[in-house]
Protein backbone atom coordinates (compact mmCIF):
# COMPACT_ATOMS: atom_id res chain seq x y z
CA UNK A 1 0.00 0.00 0.00
CA UNK A 2 0.98 3.47 -0.67
CA UNK A 3 2.33 5.47 2.30
CA UNK A 4 0.98 8.57 3.65
CA UNK A 5 -2.93 8.29 3.23
CA UNK A 6 -5.06 9.24 6.61
CA UNK A 7 -5.80 6.63 8.93
CA UNK A 8 -7.93 6.77 11.84
CA UNK A 9 -7.99 3.79 14.47
CA UNK A 10 -10.77 5.16 16.44
CA UNK A 11 -13.20 4.99 13.45
CA UNK A 12 -16.81 3.24 14.37
CA UNK A 13 -17.13 0.44 13.01
CA UNK A 14 -18.94 0.61 9.63
CA UNK A 15 -22.31 -1.13 8.37
CA UNK A 16 -22.94 -1.66 4.54
CA UNK A 17 -25.73 1.18 4.78
CA UNK A 18 -23.10 3.61 5.56
CA UNK A 19 -21.28 3.26 2.62
CA UNK A 20 -22.29 5.72 -0.86
CA UNK A 21 -24.58 3.12 -2.81
CA UNK A 22 -21.85 2.83 -5.49
CA UNK A 23 -19.64 1.47 -2.81
CA UNK A 24 -22.49 -1.39 -1.26
CA UNK A 25 -21.45 -3.53 -4.40
CA UNK A 26 -18.63 -5.47 -5.70
CA UNK A 27 -16.59 -3.28 -7.72
CA UNK A 28 -13.12 -3.72 -9.70
CA UNK A 29 -10.91 -0.93 -8.79
CA UNK A 30 -8.69 0.84 -11.46
CA UNK A 31 -6.77 3.91 -11.27
CA UNK A 32 -5.50 6.74 -13.44
CA UNK A 33 -1.87 5.60 -13.09
CA UNK A 34 0.39 3.33 -11.05
CA UNK A 35 0.81 4.42 -6.88
CA UNK A 36 -2.56 6.61 -6.77
CA UNK A 37 -3.98 4.26 -4.47
CA UNK A 38 -5.89 1.56 -5.81
CA UNK A 39 -4.66 -0.63 -2.86
CA UNK A 40 -5.25 1.27 -0.28
CA UNK A 41 -8.83 1.95 -1.21
CA UNK A 42 -9.34 -2.12 -1.99
CA UNK A 43 -8.27 -2.37 1.99
CA UNK A 44 -10.57 -0.27 3.19
CA UNK A 45 -13.51 -1.09 1.08
CA UNK A 46 -12.50 -4.77 2.23
CA UNK A 47 -12.50 -3.66 6.05
CA UNK A 48 -15.72 -1.75 5.77
CA UNK A 49 -18.02 -5.04 3.86
CA UNK A 50 -16.55 -7.26 6.71
CA UNK A 51 -17.37 -4.61 9.17
CA UNK A 52 -20.77 -5.13 8.14
CA UNK A 53 -20.53 -8.77 8.41
CA UNK A 54 -20.57 -9.33 4.96
CA UNK A 55 -18.33 -12.04 3.40
CA UNK A 56 -15.69 -9.91 1.80
CA UNK A 57 -12.58 -11.33 -0.56
CA UNK A 58 -10.33 -9.21 -2.00
CA UNK A 59 -8.56 -10.22 -5.58
CA UNK A 60 -5.36 -8.77 -7.13
CA UNK A 61 -5.75 -11.02 -11.10
CA UNK A 62 -1.96 -9.78 -12.06
CA UNK A 63 0.73 -8.78 -10.32
CA UNK A 64 4.11 -7.54 -11.54
CA UNK A 65 6.47 -7.32 -8.70
CA UNK A 66 6.84 -9.98 -6.06
CA UNK A 67 9.31 -11.40 -3.40
CA UNK A 68 10.58 -14.61 -2.86
CA UNK A 69 9.29 -16.58 0.22
CA UNK A 70 9.24 -20.32 1.05
CA UNK A 71 5.63 -20.45 0.21
CA UNK A 72 6.44 -19.09 -3.69
CA UNK A 73 6.60 -15.58 -5.19
CA UNK A 74 4.20 -12.77 -3.48
CA UNK A 75 2.93 -9.72 -4.38
CA UNK A 76 2.47 -6.93 -1.47
CA UNK A 77 -0.73 -5.38 -2.65
CA UNK A 78 -2.37 -9.39 -2.63
CA UNK A 79 -0.96 -9.54 0.62
CA UNK A 80 -2.46 -6.60 1.93
CA UNK A 81 -5.86 -7.59 0.11
CA UNK A 82 -6.13 -10.90 1.83
CA UNK A 83 -5.28 -9.84 5.56
CA UNK A 84 -7.92 -7.08 5.18
CA UNK A 85 -10.74 -9.59 3.98
CA UNK A 86 -12.43 -12.31 6.02
CA UNK A 87 -13.21 -14.50 3.76
CA UNK A 88 -10.04 -16.65 3.33
CA UNK A 89 -8.89 -17.95 0.70
CA UNK A 90 -5.27 -19.49 -0.83
CA UNK A 91 -2.78 -16.86 -2.57
CA UNK A 92 -2.97 -18.35 -5.95
CA UNK A 93 -6.90 -17.77 -5.89
CA UNK A 94 -6.04 -14.04 -4.81
CA UNK A 95 -3.22 -13.49 -6.81
CA UNK A 96 -3.25 -15.90 -9.63
CA UNK A 97 -0.80 -14.24 -11.74
CA UNK A 98 2.28 -13.36 -9.88
CA UNK A 99 5.21 -11.83 -12.18
CA UNK A 100 8.75 -11.44 -10.62
CA UNK A 101 9.52 -7.94 -12.50
CA UNK A 102 7.98 -4.72 -11.23
CA UNK A 103 7.16 -3.34 -14.65
CA UNK A 104 4.44 -2.97 -17.01
CA UNK A 105 2.75 -7.33 -16.72
CA UNK A 106 3.06 -7.44 -20.26
CA UNK A 107 6.99 -7.48 -20.18
CA UNK A 108 7.15 -8.93 -16.88
CA UNK A 109 5.01 -11.77 -18.15
CA UNK A 110 7.33 -12.54 -21.05
CA UNK A 111 10.33 -12.67 -18.96
CA UNK A 112 9.03 -14.86 -17.03
CA UNK A 113 7.84 -17.20 -19.86
CA UNK A 114 4.09 -16.51 -19.23
CA UNK A 115 1.47 -16.49 -21.03
CA UNK A 116 -1.38 -14.34 -19.28
CA UNK A 117 -4.50 -15.74 -20.53
CA UNK A 118 -8.15 -14.33 -19.14
CA UNK A 119 -9.60 -17.75 -18.67
CA UNK A 120 -6.39 -18.04 -15.73
CA UNK A 121 -8.53 -15.42 -14.04
CA UNK A 122 -12.13 -15.71 -14.49
CA UNK A 123 -11.90 -19.06 -13.13
CA UNK A 124 -10.24 -18.22 -9.66
CA UNK A 125 -12.92 -14.99 -10.00
CA UNK A 126 -15.93 -17.27 -10.04
CA UNK A 127 -14.96 -19.39 -7.13
CA UNK A 128 -13.76 -16.59 -4.78
CA UNK A 129 -16.96 -14.79 -6.06
CA UNK A 130 -19.13 -17.85 -5.04
CA UNK A 131 -17.66 -18.10 -1.55
CA UNK A 132 -18.34 -14.40 -0.79
CA UNK A 133 -21.11 -11.93 -0.63
CA UNK A 134 -18.74 -8.83 -1.93
CA UNK A 135 -15.48 -8.93 -4.23
CA UNK A 136 -12.37 -6.18 -4.58
CA UNK A 137 -11.10 -6.76 -7.74
CA UNK A 138 -7.58 -4.46 -8.17
CA UNK A 139 -6.34 -3.81 -11.34
CA UNK A 140 -2.75 -3.36 -12.35
CA UNK A 141 -1.24 0.30 -13.22
CA UNK A 142 -4.32 2.02 -15.31
CA UNK A 143 -6.88 1.49 -17.14
CA UNK A 144 -5.40 0.45 -20.33
CA UNK A 145 -2.24 -1.05 -19.15
CA UNK A 146 -0.86 -3.36 -21.60
CA UNK A 147 -1.43 -7.73 -20.15
CA UNK A 148 -0.32 -8.83 -23.69
CA UNK A 149 0.54 -7.88 -26.98
CA UNK A 150 -3.26 -7.79 -27.61
CA UNK A 151 -4.53 -7.67 -24.23
CA UNK A 152 -5.37 -4.67 -21.50
CA UNK A 153 -6.63 -4.13 -18.19
CA UNK A 154 -9.95 -3.15 -19.66
CA UNK A 155 -10.30 -6.55 -21.17
CA UNK A 156 -10.02 -7.86 -18.43
CA UNK A 157 -12.02 -5.55 -16.30
CA UNK A 158 -14.83 -6.47 -19.10
CA UNK A 159 -14.41 -10.28 -18.72
CA UNK A 160 -15.25 -9.94 -15.06
CA UNK A 161 -18.16 -7.23 -16.00
CA UNK A 162 -18.08 -5.53 -13.00
CA UNK A 163 -19.10 -1.62 -11.92
CA UNK A 164 -15.74 0.75 -12.16
CA UNK A 165 -14.47 2.55 -8.94
CA UNK A 166 -11.62 4.94 -10.14
CA UNK A 167 -9.30 5.90 -7.77
CA UNK A 168 -7.62 9.36 -8.64
CA UNK A 169 -3.97 10.32 -7.55
CA UNK A 170 -4.49 13.98 -7.23
CA UNK A 171 -1.57 15.88 -8.27
CA UNK A 172 -0.76 17.78 -11.34
CA UNK A 173 -1.87 16.39 -14.83
CA UNK A 174 -4.33 14.10 -13.18
CA UNK A 175 -7.36 16.06 -14.84
CA UNK A 176 -6.69 15.06 -18.21
CA UNK A 177 -5.74 11.14 -16.69
CA UNK A 178 -8.69 11.19 -15.16
CA UNK A 179 -10.98 12.43 -17.96
CA UNK A 180 -9.24 10.40 -20.66
CA UNK A 181 -9.68 6.94 -17.94
CA UNK A 182 -13.68 7.85 -17.69
CA UNK A 183 -14.24 8.15 -21.39
CA UNK A 184 -12.04 4.84 -22.22
CA UNK A 185 -14.24 3.03 -18.85
CA UNK A 186 -17.96 4.16 -20.53
CA UNK A 187 -16.48 3.49 -23.68
CA UNK A 188 -16.55 -0.05 -23.36
CA UNK A 189 -19.93 -0.41 -21.58
CA UNK A 190 -19.19 -1.04 -18.39
CA UNK A 191 -20.69 1.51 -15.71
CA UNK A 192 -18.28 3.77 -14.09
CA UNK A 193 -19.71 3.53 -10.41
CA UNK A 194 -18.01 6.13 -8.53
CA UNK A 195 -14.62 7.68 -7.91
CA UNK A 196 -11.94 8.45 -5.58
CA UNK A 197 -9.11 11.05 -5.00
CA UNK A 198 -6.52 10.63 -3.24
CA UNK A 199 -3.88 12.85 -1.60
CA UNK A 200 -0.91 11.41 -3.01
CA UNK A 201 0.85 15.12 -2.98
CA UNK A 202 0.25 16.53 0.01
CA UNK A 203 2.15 19.67 -0.96
CA UNK A 204 -0.21 19.75 -4.00
CA UNK A 205 -1.66 23.76 -3.86
CA UNK A 206 -4.82 23.10 -6.33
CA UNK A 207 -5.77 19.72 -4.77
CA UNK A 208 -9.26 21.15 -3.41
CA UNK A 209 -10.05 22.85 -7.12
CA UNK A 210 -8.78 19.46 -8.75
CA UNK A 211 -11.12 18.09 -7.15
CA UNK A 212 -14.00 20.72 -7.85
CA UNK A 213 -13.00 20.33 -11.48
CA UNK A 214 -13.53 16.28 -11.53
CA UNK A 215 -16.66 16.92 -9.25
CA UNK A 216 -18.29 19.45 -12.40
CA UNK A 217 -16.47 16.97 -15.43
CA UNK A 218 -17.05 13.02 -14.27
CA UNK A 219 -20.09 11.06 -15.03
CA UNK A 220 -20.25 9.14 -11.80
CA UNK A 221 -20.40 10.69 -8.53
CA UNK A 222 -17.22 11.13 -5.73
CA UNK A 223 -16.75 8.99 -3.14
CA UNK A 224 -14.98 8.57 0.38
CA UNK A 225 -13.79 5.40 2.24
CA UNK A 226 -13.94 5.27 6.29
CA UNK A 227 -10.52 4.93 7.78
CA UNK A 228 -9.76 2.12 10.08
Amino acid sequence: MSAGFPRNADASAATLATLPPALRQSLFITGTDTAVGKTWAAVRLLQAWARSGHRAAGMKPVAAGATLTPEGPRNDDALALLAAANVPIPYALCNPLCLPRPTSPHLAAREAGIDINLDLIARPFHTIASQSDLIAVEGAGGWLTPLTPTLTMADLAIRLNLPILLVIGIRLGCLNHALLTAQAITGTGLKLAAWLPTPIDPHFPDHDAYVETLTQRLPAPRVHLPHF
